[in-house]
């Protein structure tokens, strides 16, 4: 078994997530007391959270570097960087280190692609859903049609995000704004929604919808356990 390198704690709220599917994923595979092996870096998220909205994001890449670095030096096989925003510098993380980095937007775009979609609504922080280095991706890369929510909803979405979900705040006026935008980008022709912040997925799940969602946390930790045990 390979050892899945996580860099996380953006925010330490969805990094449990990681931990407990990939060891789930583990366990289902090989039964009995098997565990993932995993190597870890928490970062502070306050620090990093600064840098975001400052558009810092050189001082940003420095820190996840860092970060990466450690957990190469740490005997990971392979690096997963727990968080969608962060991965705007996923480039110069990949490029500093000598492990591979897995993208979580080629993870997810991947499993959209196995179910046959080409049109998929986008939430996450407004980085993520209105720069060009995660949705630039999809469209680009992967052939996928791309909607995101409009300026307004845009706004509630990424508020939540930092000022509840990162906190570990869920509310059910939260899930309800969310559903009804969720609801808007189905309205609007999107055949599924991505969850494409690692948050997400403590306020929304399946059940809560008829609308095909996929949770870039299940998908790229799905991800980290096929890459540790392959042969």
């Amino acid at each position: 078994m390979k050892t899945i390198g996580l860099l996380g704690g953006m925010s330490w709220e969805s990094t449990i997530g990681y931990y407990r599917a990939i060891n789930q994923g583990v366990k289902q595979a090989l039964g009995g007391l098997h565990s993932a092996k995993i190597a870890m870096y928490s970062i502070d998220f306050a620090e990093l959270e600064k840098m975001q909205h400052a558009g810092d994001w050189q001082g940003a890449a420095e820190i996840l570097i860092t970060a990466a670095r450690k957990i190469e030096n740490a005997g990971a096989d392979a690096l997963l960087i727990c968080t969608n925003t962060m991965h705007k510098v996923a480039t110069e993380v990949a490029n500093a280190i000598h492990i591979p980095l897995l993208h979580i937007a080629d993870a997810t775009a991947q499993e959209l692609h196995r179910h046959n979609i080409q049109s998929v609504g986008l939430l996450g922080t407004a980085f993520t859903m209105e720069q060009e280095f995660y949705k630039g991706r999809l469209q680009h890369e992967h052939q996928l049609k791309v909607l995101v929510p409009d300026e307004d909803d845009r706004k509630t979405v990424h508020r939540i995000i930092y000022q509840e979900l990162c906190q570990g705040t869920i509310l059910p006026a939260s899930q309800q704004a969310y559903l009804q935008i969720i609801t808007k980008l189905a309205d609007a022709g999107a055949e599924a929604v991505i969850l494409g912040c690692t948050e997400i997925g403590m306020l929304i799940q399946q059940k809560d919808t008829n609308i095909t969602l996929f949770d870039t946390t299940t998908i790229h930790a799905a991800k980290a356990v096929e890459f540790a045990l392959a042969e």
